[in-house]
């Protein structure tokens, strides 16, 4: 959280979930305010138009944060950088419930989409670009960020929400660890693409997208393969998902919530070894369900709370 604050401004707290600006945002705002100037007679126009890139990124964002936390996941921040915004999600770990947690954010998109082009296509008729051109002008700016941020943000090409829906999709048939190498690959062709782009259309800004695409695209292959290698580790026998009745993995992959021990569940009978704290139910590591420790086909415990997956 240290690191996350480093560098950012705390703009305020809603439903639980911070809002963070980081400072370079205000540096890239004035230099594309002043780049843009010659489109409005007055810039304050400009600086409404950059103003409402930051409220339509910062919606988008608390679509993710939100559906999430339906779902039952984790999301208490939210870091808007000069490339966009970060909601820092946790879902579930189900196909189900990250496919939510990522479609919430372009759906507010799709959302505000029919509100911002109507009031342009009403716009002409009423005279406006002839009679407040700035006005005009600024309702079909935004219509346009609404609609064009939604077409970048979900072309398939992971860490986008497209390659994360995409992802989700494939999980649902292929398993977490190969959906998401198959979705990186995806994203790391569709990367090099953009970059193609960029240098042919000379866009520093896309180049710099594009670098950042790449750079977490990779972390989510090099993530991918670590889910692949602990997932066809050795599993625990006599024991079971009530869910999905698959075998949970042997091996220290439940975090003690209170003191951050990372323990097995099964071997340490819901008890854990850093503070003694006990557990009455696991979350399991293939569908993310939680489910009374006594209906994993085990002995039975008598204990008072959750112990989270890793």
């Amino acid at each position: 959280m240290n690191g996350l604050r480093r560098g950012t401004i705390h703009l305020f707290r809603f439903s639980g979930i911070d809002l963070y600006l980081h400072w370079s945002w205000f540096l890239v705002a004035a230099f594309e305010i002043s780049d843009r100037a010659s489109r409005y007679s007055s810039p304050l126009w400009n600086i409404l138009e950059y103003l409402a890139l930051f409220v339509i990124v910062m919606l988008h964002e608390y679509g993710h944060a939100l559906a999430c936390r339906q779902v039952g996941g984790q999301a208490d921040r939210i870091v808007l950088w000069p490339l966009g915004g970060v909601a820092y999600v946790n879902p579930p770990a189900r196909p189900g419930a990250t496919l939510w947690s990522i479609a919430a954010g372009p759906l507010v998109n799709v959302a505000l989409a029919p509100i911002l082009v109507g009031l342009a296509l009403t716009a002409k008729p009423l005279g406006w670009a002839v009679e407040m051109p700035n006005a005009y002008g600024f309702i079909r700016a935004v219509a346009a960020i609404d609609v064009g941020l939604f077409i970048f943000n979900m072309l398939p090409v992971y860490p986008l929400d497209g390659g994360k829906t995409l992802w989700s999709l494939l999980w649902f048939v292929m398993g977490r660890a190969r959906s998401l190498m198959v979705a990186t690959v995806i994203g790391l062709i569709g990367g090099a693409g953009l970059i193609v782009l960029a240098f042919r259309s000379q866009s520093t800004w896309l180049g710099i997208l594009c670098a950042f695409l790449l750079l977490n695209c990779w972390s989510g292959l090099k993530a991918a393969l670590a889910l692949s290698r602990r997932d066809s580790g050795p599993r625990r026998q006599g024991f079971a998902c009530p869910a999905c009745k698959s075998a949970p993995l042997a091996g220290a992959y439940w975090v003690c919530p209170r003191c951050r021990h990372k323990f097995d569940t099964f071997a340490a009978n819901a008890i854990c070894p850093g503070c003694g704290a006990a557990f009455a139910s696991t979350a399991c590591l293939d569908c993310g369900k939680s489910n009374p420790m006594g209906q994993w086909m085990a002995p039975t415990l008598v204990v008072p709370s959750e112990v989270p997956a890793k």
